[in-house]
């Protein structure tokens, strides 16, 4: 990848307060994400946002705060979780559908402890599966469907999970990159088609390019500070989409800061994100 190659557009600035969770829905060709502190998910205003997936119908799955989970369908909701009682003084960052329709949803600290990772599965029962979470951030499967990224932001690291796709189950976590104090936090994260890693960078002002065992290749610079999640998208999903956040204070975060971001021209492409199956 060289500087002269690639191609960055904003495509629309929203001034975002926490712009985050990109998806392309390949039934549509659109890309949604959320703004979280303001509750924007497309003409969907509300209550927060944490994340969200596409169900195997192609309706949207919202995770909210005070740990609801809800189909949404053009401005109706319908909830399949109508709240964790754990987690009423908290919401949802960041969740990731996995090959079988379960779900790995995060939450942020409650006032009284720190993050938690929960597996949704398919009839709505949950489990907390990861505690002592600083905050609950970006995901992605290798290649095999063998191994799961989890990125805790809180730890400025994103950790590697044996992933048993029968069952579910994350085993023998390993560091595999973690990020040095003045240097930003790692966010949201996708992976490509090699395997490689595409970690945002709270604080950092681009995406940065990984190997799959963590050795640092490249950075993508961008004109904002709070670079928040990465998803390719796109028909044959060589576009790189990013969220940013801190639009509600942009002589701190950069002029284009909340702005949807492009990136053309990479030479890789991702891999079709895997449905969420819960509740049919």
């Amino acid at each position: 990848m060289g500087a002269d190659t690639i191609q960055i557009d904003n495509l629309c600035d929203y001034q975002c307060v926490c712009g985050e969770n990109p998806l392309w829905h390949p039934d549509q060709n659109k890309l949604y994400w959320t703004d979280i502190e303001t509750g924007r998910l497309q003409i969907y205003e509300g209550r927060k946002v944490g994340g969200f997936t596409f169900q195997a119908d192609g309706r949207l799955l919202l995770f909210m705060d005070r740990g609801t989970v809800a189909l949404w369908d053009e401005g109706v909701l319908e909830p399949i979780i109508d709240e964790i009682p754990d987690e009423v003084e908290t919401r949802f960052n960041d969740v990731m559908a996995d090959p079988e329709g379960r779900v790995f949803a995060g939450t942020m600290p409650a006032p009284d402890r720190k993050g938690r990772l929960y597996r949704i599965v398919r009839d709505g029962s949950y489990r907390i599966i990861l505690e002592d979470i600083g905050c609950s951030n970006g995901m992605g499967f290798t290649p095999d469907l063998k191994q799961m990224y989890y990125t805790d932001s809180g730890a400025r690291t994103i950790y590697l999970f044996d992933y048993d796709r029968a069952s579910g189950e994350l085993t023998n976590r390993r560091d595999v990159v973690t990020v040095p104090e003045g240097q930003g936090v790692p966010d949201g994260m996708t992976v490509d088609n090699h395997g490689e890693i595409w970690s945002a960078r709270w604080d950092g002002y681009g995406v940065f390019h990984y190997t799959a065992d963590g050795v640092e290749k490249d950075k993508v610079k961008l004109p904002a500070k709070k670079i928040s999640s990465a998803i390719f998208g796109g028909p044959d999903l060589t576009d790189l989409y990013l969220t940013s956040a801190g639009g509600n204070d942009k002589e701190e975060n950069g002029a284009e800061a909340g702005a949807l971001f492009r990136v053309r021209g990479l030479g890789v492409h991702g891999v079709p994100e895997w449905r969420s199956r819960i509740g049919g």
